[in-house]
């Protein structure tokens, strides 16, 4: 998926776009923003790696991180939506996942990765994507699902 594309239709259509990043640490929000204009349409990009991060900068309960864990549809949902609310962008996607090597489990194995999607006036939505590779493969494709998901909600408006 193109950043460059992802800018030039958000410009053309007025919208701007917010991030939420866990296990990606900020890659999303460098991949818009190494696109010249992309200050039209990028303003907000949350790096919320730690759990108190989520819970501070997004608005994430921690008795949902406890219950549910980090990595799980109901943190992925509510990263976007804090970004959402914290940002005033119209559009925001949020990553968690197990980059690796460590860290997973056998019902999250490394390379699982929730997204969330938030848009003003729409309900939210969520996926969970388990990648293959290595933290830099999982990291990368990571990036470039969340720019299909933003360039596939902006296409859908």
């Amino acid at each position: 998926m193109s950043a460059k594309a992802l800018v030039a239709l958000a410009t053309a259509r007025g919208l701007r776009i917010a991030t939420a990043e866990s296990c990606t640490g900020g890659m999303i929000a460098a991949a818009i923003t190494d696109i010249a204009g992309s200050s039209a349409i990028f303003g907000y990009g949350f790096v919320t790696y730690a759990n108190e991060a989520k819970t501070s900068m997004l608005g994430v309960d921690p008795d949902v991180i406890a219950a549910e864990g980090a990595v799980s549809e109901a943190v992925a949902r509510a990263m976007a939506a804090g970004a959402l609310q914290n940002s005033g962008a119209d559009l925001a996607v949020a990553v968690t996942g197990i980059a690796g090597p460590d860290g997973g489990s056998a019902l999250k194995p490394v390379g699982t990765v929730w997204f969330g999607l938030a848009k003003r006036g729409a309900v939210g939505i969520a996926e969970r994507v388990v990648f293959p590779g290595d933290r830099a493969a999982i990291r990368a494709a990571t990036v470039d699902h969340a720019l299909r998901l933003l360039m596939a909600a902006i296409t859908a408006s």
